[in-house]
């Protein structure tokens, strides 16, 4: 089984897919509840599925239709799993308002971390020392694992609920959606012992709710869900074809530019960023609420509140957003989760419509498409890596 491919969701199945048949090779049965995540231990051997108040660990390679693990400790639905890189313990994140960290050895409960809100989503960084997670207060914490304490608290948009977070395999960017369609994006920086946080851009991914981001494994794709019934799939590279023709075009309309455009024609005050005429929507430029207290900046059009960076992602001058590559549009209700193949190259979707859906991104096409759910598959795993990782 060097493809492990598995979905669930509200029929109370987990099924196992071989990817490129679309054969179900098995399926567990989760009488408990719902299954609301899934996610496949780094080595491979353990699936872990999180329902409405505990997470089920099954063996992957076994016949046994019983969990060889139950984590009880959440009193609301469970709505992220993560696993440390060799499989030593696990995060969950819960709408009980709390992410918990849990010894996947023993089963006991190691760290439980208060947010004032349900938490959406849980992710773990990949220097493995820090988490991130998002709540339905539009809060996105980072919490250090070694200190236990929180070192920033972000507000992209205030009181507009996070519904998903991604980090980048190299921990270079951090990525959080949220329930009206917009995503934000900052840089991570490792300065010595601390993470500094830069906001480097926002967009319109969707104009419904966000239901999933997700930052491929070579970090030059980003992958969105919504309640639209579609998954997006937008870029990060500088070096992809229509990125590097639109900042052709803008240096050389600038080169082309009359000298005198550049000089300034308004009067010192309004060049003045203190200055009560300047334009605030240029001043309000940081909406990072840090642990400190700092309030945020509250603004009604979040996309003048992250300044495109010179060294933030390409962006499309003609839409504002990031460079779309392609919209996979062939589900008939909400999508709810995706997966990235190893490299980068396939996404897997599950939707309200009972289907999981294999697409080659190159060309926007259903390779595959996995039948057998009878209600909602709202959650996918993928492990297709030749070693563990």
């Amino acid at each position: 089984m060097s493809v492990i491919l598995c979905t669930a969701g509200y029929d109370h199945t987990i099924r196992f897919w071989e990817a490129l048949s679309g054969i179900c090779s098995r399926t567990i049965q989760h009488p408990d509840s719902q299954v609301n995540r899934l996610c496949i231990t780094p080595d491979k051997r353990f699936l872990a599925a999180a329902g409405h108040n505990n997470v089920k660990l099954y063996d992957i390679k076994s016949t046994n239709p019983n969990p060889v693990m139950t984590f009880d400790g959440h009193t609301n639905n469970i709505t992220g799993v993560a696993f440390h890189c060799e499989g030593k313990w696990m995060v969950t994140s819960s709408e009980d308002g709390t992410v918990k960290v849990w010894d996947t050895r023993t089963g006991s409960l190691q760290r439980n971390y208060a947010h004032k809100a349900p938490v959406n989503d849980v992710v773990i960084h990949p220097n493995q020392g820090e988490l991130i997670s998002g709540d339905r207060a539009g809060i996105v914490r980072v919490w250090d694992l070694g200190e236990s304490v929180c070192t920033h608290q972000l507000i992209p948009e205030d009181d507009v609920a996070v519904h998903s977070v991604s980090v980048a395999s190299d921990g270079s960017l951090l990525c959080a959606g949220n329930k009206k369609g917009n995503v934000y994006i900052w840089r991570m920086i490792q300065d010595a012992e601390l993470t500094r946080i830069v906001p480097i851009c926002t967009f319109q991914a969707h104009k419904d709710y966000l239901t999933r981001v997700l930052l491929s494994p070579d970090v030059k794709h980003l992958a969105t869900c919504s309640a639209d019934h579609t998954a997006k799939v937008w870029n990060l590279d500088l070096d992809y074809p229509p990125a590097k023709m639109a900042a052709a075009k803008a240096k050389a309309q600038a080169l082309a530019a009359p000298e005198s455009s550049s000089s300034p024609t308004s009067t010192p005050d309004s060049q003045d960023p203190l200055s009560p005429n300047s334009n605030k929507s240029e001043i309000e430029i940081n909406p990072l609420s840090l642990f400190n207290g700092t309030p945020p900046i509250v603004n009604n059009e979040p996309q003048q509140t992250f300044p495109v960076q010179p060294d933030g992602p390409p962006m499309d001058p003609t839409t504002g957003t990031l460079f779309l590559e392609t919209t996979l549009a062939n589900h008939q209700r909400w999508v709810w989760d995706c997966a990235f193949s190893a490299d980068s190259a396939y996404l897997v979707t599950v939707s309200s419509d009972h289907y999981a859906r294999l697409w080659e991104l190159a060309s926007g096409q259903i390779i595959r498409q996995y039948s057998g759910h009878h209600r909602g598959a709202v959650c996918v795993a993928l492990n297709d890596y030749s070693e563990p990782r």
